[in-house]
């Protein structure tokens, strides 16, 4: 929404920041479809990255979890400490992928 709106609304600053200073004539086009695509993949490849970690994590306790109901006490046991160890991992993954969330849409923001 942020983009769309400098798009609309400072038209010149936009284009200008689609083709840098200095770009030959002949590299213009060129230079303005893969800067617009850049631009239209960002938000895509944010949303990418947080469902595949989130995913990812909880395929791996479910996997762990499914393993549990057919063993011995002992091994339930282990395996539920595993789950417990593995949910503090994805809480420091959660943790991380904001921080990463967060300085991405910053860095994206500024441009």
């Amino acid at each position: 929404p942020i983009n769309l709106y400098s798009w609309i609304f400072n038209i010149s600053n936009t284009l200008t920041h689609f083709t840098p200073a200095g770009t030959p004539y002949i590299l213009i086009p060129f230079m303005f479809c893969i800067e617009f695509v850049s631009n239209l993949i960002r938000p895509l490849t944010l949303s990418v990255r947080l469902a595949a970690n989130i995913t990812a994590g909880h395929l791996i306790i479910c996997l762990i979890s499914s393993t549990s109901s057919s063993l011995s006490l002992f091994s339930a046991m282990i395996i539920i400490l595993i789950q417990c160890l593995l949910m503090l991992l994805e809480m420091m993954v959660a943790l991380i992928q904001a921080y990463v969330f967060s300085t991405l849409s910053l860095l994206y923001y500024n441009e």
